[in-house]
């Protein structure tokens, strides 16, 4: 037997590099004679360009960025394609582990340090630049990252605004005059871990304002801002942003970036295994597991155990699902495409424990599904 063990990275606990590796020891350390081969995974989310990189045994380069709040902090990039294509993680400058919790406030929020890394990348000399989106402590709809790369934004009295929502909410006009001239020539693709809209009741802000610290009343002014800019920049660029695709990531900076500089967003989980090859390891399996910290319904809307089971499926090929949490009862479009979902905790603790113990219960669940599939060949 040979399985193939993919799994997306477990939140605030292990990256994907990590939670592959505590499954295999797992089940090597099983009676089950077996090979296999880890795949980690990522979709879009903090930790996809790290992962792009890794694999590819890009090229790094380190630079000073600011972080969301404007602070200087030491960020990276990679370059892949004998140096044609730059991978950028916006989580590493704009994301939310650059912040303490006490400090998240996306009303005050800018990217403009994800600009800077894309600034970065095109003093390379790139003609792509593939940006991993997840994990962003903005709501700023991409206007820092246009604002480190020229573009500047006006009130009705032409006067500049600062690229945070609090100034943002006042805007009237996008000024492209100044815009780096580079962009033209260079392809933007933005990776998405989310299909939700830029706006309203599952839109950037009400659904994912309140994680970046947003209360009731920021949520409100996060959707009027973002409405502002979506007419605005429809109005600007022709482009209608609102209802498109995967618009809400980022705090809509994808939206924004679709509108100004042609960025396209695309599935992030479907992007990542085209790019890293993950069909031809599915090719030789016999068995899949993924998982990651929760495995719901949300799985289905474009997370990265959902797409490489959806890729099982076609070849079929069984696939488990390893998760710190699963529910009660599995909505049953998902058990089309699982085989088993099991959690991964033994007994009720409190959340900071059962977070510090996933390599432990990842491995001994890897091990039991070991001496269950050894059980069964015997």
């Amino acid at each position: 037997m040979h399985i193939l063990i993919a799994p997306n990275a477990f939140k605030n606990s292990l990256t994907a590099l990590e939670a592959a590796a505590a499954i295999q020891k797992g089940l090597y350390s099983s009676p089950l004679k077996c090979t296999s081969t880890c795949f980690p995974i990522a979709d879009g989310g903090d930790g996809t360009a790290a992962l792009i990189i890794e694999k590819f045994k890009a090229r790094r380069v380190e630079l000073k960025v600011q972080d969301a709040l404007g602070r200087a902090i030491s960020s990276s990039l990679g370059f892949i394609d004998k140096g044609q294509t730059a991978v950028i993680e916006m989580a590493d400058a704009s994301g939310l582990r650059r912040l303490k919790t006490t400090e998240l406030n996306p009303m005050m929020a800018s990217s403009f340090g994800t600009g800077q890394l894309i600034s970065a990348a095109l003093d390379e000399g790139v003609s792509k630049i593939i940006i991993a989106m997840g994990g962003s402590a903005t709501v700023d709809g991409g206007c820092g990252i246009l604002s480190a790369l020229g573009f500047a934004f006006l009130d009705e009295g032409n006067r500049k605004l600062r690229p945070v929502p609090r100034d943002l909410i006042r805007l009237n006009r996008i000024d492209a005059s100044k815009a780096d001239p580079r962009i033209v020539n260079c392809e933007f693709i933005v990776l998405c871990d989310v299909d939700n809209h830029l706006l309203g009741p599952n839109g950037a802000a009400a659904v994912f304002g309140p994680q970046k610290g947003a209360d009731t009343k920021a949520v409100a002014q996060l959707d009027q801002f973002l409405s502002r800019l979506a007419r605005i920049a429809e109005a600007q660029s022709g482009r209608a942003i609102d209802k498109l695709s995967y618009s809400g990531t980022a705090g809509g900076a994808a939206a924004g970036l679709h509108a100004f500089i042609n960025a396209k967003l695309v599935n992030g989980i479907d992007y990542f295994l085209d790019l890293t090859g993950f069909d031809e390891e599915l090719k030789k399996a016999d068995l899949l597991i993924t998982g990651e910290g929760s495995l719901d319904a949300q799985t289905l809307q474009g997370k990265g155990p959902f797409g490489v089971a959806k890729r099982a499926l076609i070849k079929n090929i069984p696939v488990i699902g390893l998760a710190g949490k699963v529910p009660l009862s599995p909505p049953a479009e998902l058990l089309k495409y699982f085989k088993a979902l099991m959690a991964i905790g033994n007994e009720p603790v409190p959340l900071s424990e059962a977070v510090q113990n996933t390599a432990i219960n990842l491995e001994r669940t890897a091990r039991n599904i070991g001496d269950l599939l050894d059980s069964a060949n015997t």
